[in-house]
């Protein structure tokens, strides 16, 4: 038992645990929803429960049957965790799905949509009226899986429950289907990971201790719900152990950071979790004279996972953000991924993650070992060590397992692990052998901890050399008028000298010409101090580059789109 909480009942449902939650402390806090300019909604344990109850009774109201998938595409709302909590207590699927911005074209969501619903076969789709004319077409298409669209926060209340309605025998069992998590894509949410009720718990019970949760903690979030580290991380974990956590906008985060940093100092949050490239862009924007009267003294453990982690970026943030009470030793790490449910590695709290300075010669070689005086250095960062309940080991192209210190694929095997890609036997048959999962993700084992490089997909092959595209971005983001972090590298086959040339698109709001060639001067002299020849140089306006729904650069897209678009400069 962590301190002061509860033990999971790991042979029961998420509807049952939460539901235990409000029996026990029906007036204390769960969910602080956080929007800008307005007073938070607080929702308590009881008015939370009784509000889940309203929406199943509703849900079932309109044909809503157990086992259906729900697939919920909302903006930041207030109903939208009891509507959640209502899908799973009819014993229905949650799909939380990513609300469209205002990039993205109304095609291009719709394919995405499309795309989803023929492999998760989504059922029901539960949204803002704003989006149903542009989802009509997809209901009762000939061969489609999807019965209606439904906007239930948009509808008249259900008949009133109280805390202690319980709905009757839904056909769930802790080994059945409690949600369904996609594995984060570019243009829509592609791959469909289904998790039991038993998969979740275990996982919950296992990460909590890993980050040493107890009673007096208090979750900050931003990340959307779409993606597991906001799903599993910041609302399912809190929830599960009856600690409050309070949620903001992903939309609003991303337009003004300093929001996040004012809900800290305000409800004292204790423990948050941030993709890399969060640490660069709150560091940039948030200007010094809105952090007046903030303190981050509250925070014991910020968890930077999803993405490789740079050692950059955490300093950057230290440096930014310690006089306001931010302490170094708070930093913490994570390997996960939807396919485990969460985390895979876990740094040691209080601790700060292991650095490691590697030879990026003996990288390229696909060797770990330190750097010598006067070589070329790349810090990495460490993940951590495996959670209870996860193995993991370092394997090379033939799935062979490699020693210590040696780079290669990361696989997985845990206890809460997927059984595979929801109606997509192919792409599970890829990923999925013997109980281990092949994760794509090329890292090595060092002392007992795990390090994460890069994607096995994006790696350069220039003139025999293994060349890591993050090596390269972080080079050419040093140049000045390059925006912090606005970069992508990517390879283009030369068939004349028969190798790949590395290629690198950066975001600048530069635009004089002369400025613009001594950038570009700039940029191949970044390259040449790591070693690579960079053959070919794009610049693209500010918010020009995509990324993925968790953050990620999508380098086969944005290599696409620079070929089409853009002319090298």
């Amino acid at each position: 038992m962590q301190s002061g909480l509860p033990v999971l009942p790991l042979d029961s449902l998420l509807w049952d645990v939460w539901k235990r939650r409000a029996d026990e402390k029906p007036y204390a806090e769960a969910i602080v929803h956080w929007t800008a300019g307005k007073e938070p909604y607080r929702w308590t344990w009881g008015g939370l429960v009784e509000s889940a109850a309203r929406f199943s009774n509703l849900l079932q109201s309109r044909g809503v049957k157990p086992g259906d998938v729900c697939a919920m595409i909302f903006r930041h709302h207030a109903d939208f965790y009891p509507l959640y909590m209502g899908i799973s207590a009819l014993g229905a699927i949650p799909a939380v799905l990513a609300y469209p911005n205002a990039r993205l074209h109304p095609d291009k969501f719709r394919q995405g949509l499309e795309g989803m619903a023929r492999k998760s076969g989504l059922n029901w789709l539960l949204t803002e009226k704003e989006l149903g004319p542009s989802l009509e077409s997809f209901v009762r298409r000939p061969g489609g899986s999807i019965r209606g669209i439904l906007f239930p926060l948009e509808g008249p209340d259900a008949p009133p429950f109280s805390v202690s309605w319980r709905m009757p025998q839904n056909g769930a069992a802790p080994h059945g289907p409690c949600l369904l998590q996609h594995s984060s894509g570019t243009t829509g949410l592609q791959k469909a990971v289904t998790l039991s009720h038993l998969a979740v718990l275990r996982h919950l019970a296992h990460y909590g201790k890993a980050i040493r949760l107890h009673s007096e903690d208090k979750a900050v979030s931003w990340l959307p719900l779409y993606h597991d580290m906001g799903l599993i991380a910041a609302f399912h974990l809190p929830l599960a152990f009856g600690i409050p956590t309070v949620l903001l906008s992903p939309f609003e985060w991303a337009a003004a950071p300093i929001l996040f940093l004012q809900a800290i100092h305000a409800e004292r949050g204790t423990v948050t979790w941030l993709p890399n490239f969060a640490y660069n862009h709150m560091a940039i924007c948030v200007r010094d004279e809105d952090l007046e009267g903030i303190r981050l003294d509250s925070l014991r453990l910020v968890v930077n996972c999803s993405e490789p982690i740079r050692s950059t970026s955490h300093d950057g943030f230290i440096r930014k953000f310690a006089r306001f009470g931010l302490k170094p030793e708070v930093l913490g790490s994570s390997y996960a991924m939807a396919e485990t449910t969460f985390a895979v590695t876990q740094s040691e709290p209080g601790m700060g993650p292991r650095r490691a300075a590697a030879s990026m010669k003996a990288l390229a070689q696909g060797i770990f070992r330190p750097a010598l005086p006067g070589e070329k250095t790349r810090v990495c960062v460490s993940s951590g060590r495996l959670i209870t309940g996860c193995e993991a080991k370092i394997v090379d192209e033939a799935r062979r397992e490699l020693p210590d210190d040696r780079v290669g694929e990361i696989a997985v095997r845990s206890l809460s692990l997927f059984d595979g890609y929801r109606n997509d036997a192919e792409k599970t048959n890829e990923v999925l052998t013997g109980g281990w999962y092949f994760s794509g993700d090329l890292g090595f084992r060092h002392e007992g901890e795990y390090y994460v490089v890069g994607r096995k997909k994006d790696i350069l092959i220039v003139a025999g050399k293994n060349v890591y595209p993050e090596d390269i971005e972080d080079a050419v983001c040093g140049v000045p008028g390059v925006i912090p972090g606005r970069a992508v590298a990517f390879g283009i086959e030369n068939e004349t000298i028969g190798t790949e040339e590395a290629a690198v698109v950066v975001e600048t709001a530069v635009v004089q010409k002369d400025l613009l060639k001594e950038m570009k001067l700039l940029i191949l002299q970044a390259g040449m101090e790591i070693d690579v020849t960079i053959s070919r140089v794009y610049f693209a306006p500010p918010r020009w580059l995509i990324k993925s729904s968790s953050g990620k650069p999508s380098r086969r897209i944005n290599k696409e789109r620079a070929l089409l678009e853009l002319g090298p400069s």
